[in-house]
């Protein structure tokens, strides 16, 4: 038995045979990534949304209560308790909520339905801010620790 190079058990038989498929191995990469197909372009499978419903605020009735175009009953924002209209705060509570959301877009995730048929929903405005966090900032309403768990951090 004659070895000549030294790589027979790579079933090449000489160092050049090597070299041009080393070439051709690039040169294929080189075509992938140009045109696109590379593994990590490939589509991923769907996933469901995060959010159950969407729609167009069309009416605020207080602090932490509103009307969405694609829903016939009310959206109580979860985690969120505001002062009643009436009360003291209330109004302030609902002139912050209606300049918050008032004609604009919201996503809302269905977290419950209150003993009035509400639907509790945690819902975010098109640039991603979560509406009840945004109220709590604002101070014009406070978290609802009995139902969020501190899910804001101010329980």
């Amino acid at each position: 038995m004659v070895v000549r190079s030294g790589m027979v058990g790579l079933g090449l038989r000489r160092p050049a045979d090597w070299l041009s498929r080393g070439r051709a191995t690039i040169a294929v990469i080189a075509t992938m990534v140009l045109t696109g197909c590379v593994p990590t372009q490939v589509a991923a499978p769907a996933t469901p949304s995060r959010f159950d419903f969407a729609g167009q605020v069309t009416r605020v009735v207080d602090g932490d209560t509103f009307w969405v175009t694609s829903q016939s009953t009310r959206i109580r924002v979860w985690g969120l308790d505001a002062p009643e209209i009436g009360n003291a705060g209330g109004s302030t509570a609902t002139a912050q909520l209606a300049g918050l959301v008032s004609g604009r877009s919201v996503q809302c995730r269905m977290r419950d339905v209150d003993r009035y048929g509400r639907i509790v929903g945690q819902c975010w405005l098109p640039d991603g801010r979560d509406i009840a966090a945004t109220m709590i900032a604002s101070g014009t309403a406070r978290e609802y620790c009995r139902f969020s768990g501190n899910y804001y951090g101010t329980c």
